[in-house]
């Protein structure tokens, strides 16, 4: 006999771990904030490409003296890229125009290099992409809510939006204590969360489905704790499997993908759990009253059954 996991009957047990953790976050970015990159709160870019073969970390070097000039290229608030060995990507905050020459002037000490592009992001371009990405999860939200309303029931919708808002907390709060810089790779990483955690979620709820169709004597709990273990193990496979993806390229990937995968890694590690042990713990509480009308159906069934024997005697 199969072990069962017992999700629902714990269910207040799942969820005040996931609250501890949601509170964490919130607090997190209540007193941290999040740490916007030139992507939000405007800069400057630079791409170059060198006659030979550079490295980041005398391009770092490079520009740690850069720094003690012009205060932008100094720290954690650049990013560098480096691409096909030659081609560097550097974004800071934005600086002056005269300041623009001395970078030029001091870079050269690496090598002969072309100014591929100079660009500048404004703080209202900024603002604009803010709000595009706010627009972004509202939407993704609301057609989430309308093809589970569909597909199985309001109820489900809103447990379904509920475990996903858990997930989205606790990634960007993860973010935030991180103290990590936010770009646009951010915004593809939660809306990916969003998808990942749904999918994870309508398996879980499309099992609960088939067995509430089937005749039983289980009561609605129990039917979605049943539920619930019969695909815990695909679960967890398919996001191990997903996870040691994202650990590897974590490790090997480099600093310019290390908000976008530290956000995949934290938001998939909520979402299977929000999926196993929240999203239908949700709905329990939810439609309590269906255990109730199982039970005075068992009690309807059983009068009927004690009176027709009646009868026959």
């Amino acid at each position: 006999m199969k072990m069962q996991i017992e999700v629902i009957k714990n269910s207040k047990k799942w969820i005040s771990i996931s609250l501890i953790f949601i509170f964490i976050s919130i607090g997190s970015l209540i007193v941290k904030g999040l740490n916007y990159g030139i992507d939000f709160s405007g800069g400057s870019l630079f791409q170059l490409r060198f006659e030979n073969t550079v490295n980041l970390k005398e391009v770092n070097s490079t520009l740690d003296k850069i720094g003690k000039e012009i205060s932008q290229f100094a720290g954690t608030g650049r990013k560098v890229q480096i691409s096909e060995g030659k081609e560097v990507l550097i974004r800071v905050q934005e600086i002056a125009e005269h300041d623009k020459d001395k970078f030029y002037d001091k870079i050269s000490e690496i090598g002969k290099y072309e100014i591929i592009k100079e660009d500048k992001v404004g703080a209202s371009v900024g603002k604009e992409l803010k709000t595009s990405a706010i627009y972004s999860l509202l939407i993704g939200g609301t057609l989430i809510v309308g093809y589970i309303t569909l597909r199985f029931e309001f109820m489900f919708a809103l447990a379904a939006i509920l475990a996903l808002l858990h997930d989205i907390i606790i990634a960007i709060g993860g973010i935030s204590i991180l103290g990590y810089e936010i770009d646009t790779p951010f915004i593809a990483a939660v809306l990916t969360i969003l998808g990942y955690s749904i999918n994870n979620t309508i398996v879980v709820f499309d099992r609960i489905r088939e067995t509430l169709k089937k005749k039983t004597d289980l009561t609605f709990g129990e039917v979605l704790n049943k539920s619930i273990n019969q695909v815990m193990v695909r679960s967890l496979n398919t996001s191990v499997t997903t996870l040691l993806a994202i650990i590897s390229i974590l490790i090997f990937g480099g600093e310019s993908l290390r908000t976008f995968i530290t956000t995949l890694l934290i938001g998939m590690i909520a979402g299977t759990y929000s999926s196993i042990f929240i999203a239908s713990p949700i709905i329990y509480f939810l439609e309590k009253d269906r255990d109730k009308k199982v039970e005075n159906s068992k009690y309807l069934e059983k009068e009927e059954d004690e009176y027709k024997e009646k009868i026959v005697v």
